[in-house]
């Protein structure tokens, strides 16, 4: 007997569905095709169900989708898409399900853009994939069974993170698999800008949403027993002797565009303490080497650092840095295109952790083109980071922001992972994982986009693999964390 399915497909006026709904209607595996729509869907649709909702991602939602599903799989079409599956995608979606008894099942899938197909690999799921970003394609096929089962399990209801709230619960007792084939072709109209598509959660507008998010994640972290309180250890801030208080780190290659003006943002901070800036040009060939030696040559608190090794990511300029002997007791973060706001960053930083005995300050910034004109979305401040909870709510979003700033003895301890995506965000977690992290709410830096950015336009592979090296650093710290918490119930 034939699993059969129950397709729920958002509808707006405009929609191109026929053909969709057509090849739904000739497959023997549909039973059922809803479409979900905030008003009436005319009746030209054949064999099709008009259901009114208000939110594809409220919590209500998910609950009737689970009460109109009579049939064992949910297929859910998850945005204003239009889906071409391919030939028996389909029955390849129940095979699996059936073979693996996953709860949740996505696939890789083409961008139809202009008539062409361009392929869209995803990355598999794991522990660590709690970002509410997680990108699943536009297509999830779902075990009803476990659909109901998380519905009978939450006690909350959600606004805006029922989707993300379900797949948190479904992930505890069933798998979420990826099948890594090209199942369907999707063609959906997307405006958002790079930027904005990145830090739209730290976006005023949705601080709503971000809220709810941010409750379903540590809901999430409490049934695992990951979730941390805001019990932190204390920091001697007075250990280790240091010729310097301080010491601005500048990791950099062929930079040298930029890194005049981020060296001279550095050394003109104004400041009652002793520090120094030390840059690590690792192995530049663009005349930035030749540039560092000749300010090196007139300033006296920049230390120019070329590493003996040729196997160093920022990660792991960053470690050379901090274990130099000239290094100071706190070590705060610039990178080659960016500059501090004004003089007055290193003396507020500096401040911040003497006063709460932190063992990490987190600033905030501005996004600025190259001539530091404002682009959108403007002033990046990570209010979704608070002290009772930052820790926790960390593991959900995709960076703490910057400028980031370091207890060295600490960090010397810690040591920093030799890659040159996300270190910042590995050290930060595991320093969380145990102490206060300070943070500055108003804007102490400026960070410049342009085309010569490592994060600019970046290909759909390494997009992937950014999001799955994060992925697998949160994972580390969710079991980490686990064990924490094993440890001190005993």
């Amino acid at each position: 007997m034939l699993k059969k399915l129950s397709v729920f497909l958002p509808y707006s006026p405009g929609m191109q569905i026929h053909s969709l709904i057509e090849e739904l209607n000739s497959s023997e595996l549909v039973e059922n095709i809803f479409l979900l729509s905030k008003s009436p869907v005319d009746k030209k649709y054949v064999n099709c169900e008009s259901v009114i909702i208000n939110s594809l991602n409220e919590s209500k939602t998910v609950e009737l989708i689970g009460k109109l599903s009579k049939t064992d799989y949910i297929v859910l079409i998850t945005g204003d898409t239009q889906i071409i599956p391919g030939k028996y995608s389909l029955e390849r979606f129940l095979s699996v399900a059936e073979d693996g008894g996953a709860g949740i099942l996505y696939s890789d899938y083409f961008d139809l853009k202009n008539s062409v197909r361009i392929p869209h690999p995803l990355i598999d799921y794991q522990l660590g994939s709690l970002r509410d970003d997680f990108d699943f394609g536009p297509l999830l096929f779902i075990r009803t069974e476990a659909l109901n089962n998380a519905v009978k399990k939450n006690a909350f209801k959600y606004s805006f993170a029922g989707l993300y709230n379900l797949r948190l619960i479904i992930s505890q007792n069933y798998s979420i698999t990826r099948i890594p084939e090209f199942l369907y072709s999707a063609s959906l109209v997307d405006n958002t800008s790079t930027d904005e598509e990145q830090f739209k959660y730290v976006d005023p507008k949705n601080r709503a949403v971000q809220i709810e998010m941010e409750k379903a994640a540590t809901e999430y972290l409490k049934q695992i027993d990951s979730y941390l309180a805001p019990v932190f250890d204390p920091i001697n801030l007075e250990a280790g002797n240091f010729n310097h208080e301080a010491s601005v780190i500048i990791p950099v290659k062929n930079r040298v565009k930029t890194i005049r003006d981020a060296v001279f943002s550095a050394l003109n901070q104004k400041t009652e303490f002793k520090y120094n800036v030390i840059v690590v040009d690792n192995h530049s060939n663009d005349g930035t080497t030749e540039l560092l030696k000749s300010i090196a040559d007139k300033e006296s608190k920049l230390i120019h650092i070329v590493p003996d090794r040729y196997d160093l990511g920022i990660g792991g300029c960053w470690n050379l840095a901090v274990h130099h002997n000239e290094c100071g007791k706190f070590a705060i973060q610039l990178d080659s295109d960016d500059l501090y706001s004004d003089e007055g960053v290193l003396k507020r930083i500096i401040n911040l952790f003497k006063k709460e005995r932190c063992a990490m300050v987190i600033g905030s910034y501005k996004l600025t083109d190259f001539n530091l004109k404002e682009v959108p979305p403007g002033i990046i401040d990570h209010r979704e980071w608070t002290p009772e909870n930052g820790r926790n709510n960390g593991l959900r979003v995709n960076g703490f922001g910057a400028p980031r700033a370091f207890y060295v003895p600490l960090l010397r301890k810690i040591k920093i992972p030799n890659v040159s995506y996300g270190e910042d965000y590995a050290v930060g977690l595991a320093i969380s994982r145990h102490h206060q992290i300070g943070r500055i709410y108003e804007p102490v830096y400026l960070c410049r986009r342009w085309e010569g950015n490592t994060d600019a336009s970046l290909p759909i592979d390494k997009i992937n693999a950014n999001n799955l090296y994060k992925d697998r650093i949160r994972t580390i710290e969710i079991l980490a964390r686990q064990k924490l918490n094993i440890g001190n119930e005993k």
